[in-house]
């Protein structure tokens, strides 16, 4: 589509090598600057985990990686088959939790019966705890494995999945990590699953936000080049409608990307004008 003379392509294929080199460089830095000993990722047995914990297993070693699965009671069993399935081809240093006991506890001390997306928050924040009880301990940080698309429209729990000290893939869309994932030889099984965060029976991502993925992400991609919802419908085939909808979430999920709101008194203030990576000066 030509719009003023600038051509829209909407094209989201990336270059592998560059990109793992990237977030090499990222990955020893940071745990460089910290002081940590390497990371603890949570393996879910979905393709954005399975992506990261094979690249930190790839980039720092498995003795610097430390899987840990979480399954609960609605936990599909594929997600089981193949967290183990990737342990076993890339050799990961992997512990089992399981956290329906705990989640079982939390449901009989609220005042009200919870219901599935409460308990949904509940399981990711579980999570959340238990990986930065094993960071605390052996000294390394949290490793998120959030994906650009869920980060844009808020579709995480935040200081659940979404609390992490560093997340190395959550500025490529889910369409980038399917080409990452292929390119790291990713067990198929894992590729061709719907993607689900095994939340409650028969969850999976794409239902709960109303369209694909390859959709969402060339919405996405069409916003972040700062294009009008009459472009983007066009290029997309859409109504504009859809796209306002996927604007709109990543409007009110702003505060999920953010620390929390901190009023202005210094020179610098943290998270505002004082900037990450640290520098000199």
């Amino acid at each position: 589509m030509d719009q003023g003379g600038i051509n829209i392509t909407f094209n989201l294929k990336i270059n592998p090598e560059e990109t793992i080199t990237i977030i090499g460089e990222f990955l020893k830095t940071y745990i460089e600057n910290a002081h940590a000993h390497g990371v603890v990722i949570g393996l879910s047995g979905g393709i954005d985990s399975a992506v990261t914990a094979v690249l930190c297993n790839n980039i720092l070693g498995p003795e610097k990686t430390l899987c840990i699965f979480m399954p609960d009671e609605t936990t599909p069993s594929s997600d089981d088959k193949h967290q183990a399935k990737l342990i076993e081809k890339f050799n990961l240093q992997s512990i089992e939790i399981e956290i329906s006991p705990i989640i079982r506890r939390f449901n009989s001390v609220m005042i009200d019966e919870l219901n599935k997306e409460q308990l949904a928050n509940i399981k990711a924040r579980t999570r959340m705890i238990i990986l930065y009880h094993h960071a605390f301990i052996h000294k390394r940080l949290v490793c998120g494995a959030s994906n650009k698309s869920e980060v844009l429209t808020g579709y995480y729990t935040k200081y659940g999945d979404g609390g992490a000290d560093i997340q190395p893939i959550a500025d490529l869309y889910k369409t980038q990590v399917y080409q990452l994932a292929q390119h790291l030889k990713i067990p198929k099984p894992l590729l061709i699953k719907p993607p689900t965060a095994g939340l409650w029976q028969g969850q999976t991502d794409e239902q709960e936000l109303g369209m694909s993925y390859a959709t969402l992400d060339q919405i996405l991609y069409g916003l972040e080049l700062k294009y009008t919802n009459t472009q983007i419908a066009k290029e997309v085939n859409l109504s504009e409608d859809e796209v306002e909808r996927i604007r709109q979430l990543r409007i009110r999920s702003q505060h999920k990307r953010r620390l929390p709101l901190i009023p202005k008194f210094g020179i610098r203030t943290p998270g505002f004008d004082w900037r990450v990576p640290v520098q000199e000066g």
